[in-house]
């Protein structure tokens, strides 16, 4: 389709009279729309404020999230670089790459940040906390990583009449898990130092966060108890 729009785009420009214009309808409409970096950048920021509030929730902090929200940039720079690299174009299927990989760079984010915290509530400085997050958490990233990337490598291959959508997802996804992964893994353990050390001035040290039902079965034993 895009190429298609090219073609009517360059023969309209030589061929038509002054004055005259066209315009779009439709899925060619959608997709001219749906190709801007307004569109992207709105799903994106749409879908980040949404994990944020998930993990302020999850550890009861908003400063804290932070750490795991400012590592998925690197996986957005690598959707630009693996769709430019493939000669494609930002389209609705890059877009649902997009959405995808803001989770699954999320979740790499966070089994590093919950073991660093894990660590830092044991006791170990901000620096060696966030050092043994990333070692005991890199074989986990790494395997589940690849093998998320080796699954996607057929799309790149794919032939037919949906092969062009295939080969978007395929690309964006591929580039942007890909960057993510390797920068992320050096990234995260310092935004933790940052976004922890800022969190503990305000709150003082790091404490175990304690789920509201062992807190619930806690206070039954203790009203038990003085019964």
């Amino acid at each position: 389709t895009g190429q298609a729009i090219k073609a009517v785009d360059e023969v309209s420009r030589t061929n038509l009279p002054t004055g005259y214009t066209y315009d779009w309808k439709g899925q060619s409409r959608e997709e001219l729309e749906s190709s801007s970096s307004g569109g992207l950048l709105f799903i994106f920021l749409l879908s980040v404020v949404f994990v944020y509030f998930l993990l302020s929730a999850l550890y009861e902090s908003y400063l804290l999230p932070l750490a795991v929200m400012f590592s998925i940039p690197t996986g957005l720079l690598g959707v630009f670089i693996g769709i430019k690299l493939a000669g494609l174009e930002n389209n609705i299927y890059v877009q649902v790459a997009v959405i995808m990989l803001i989770g699954l760079l999320a979740k790499n984010a966070i089994l590093i940040v919950e073991f660093a915290l894990q660590r830092r509530v044991a006791g170990d400085s901000l620096v060696d906390a966030a050092m043994e997050g990333a070692k005991a958490r890199f074989r986990p990233i790494l395997m589940t990583s690849l093998a998320f990337l080796a699954g996607l490598l057929p799309l790149l291959f794919v032939t037919g009449p949906a092969a062009m959508g295939n080969h978007s997802i395929g690309a964006a996804a591929i580039g942007g898990m890909f960057v993510g992964m390797v920068l992320g893994i050096m990234v995260v353990p310092v935004l933790f130092v940052a976004f922890q050390g800022l969190q503990e001035r305000f709150t003082g040290p790091a404490a175990e966060i304690v789920e509201a039902g062992t807190l619930l079965e806690e206070q039954l034993k203790s009203e038990g108890s003085k019964e």
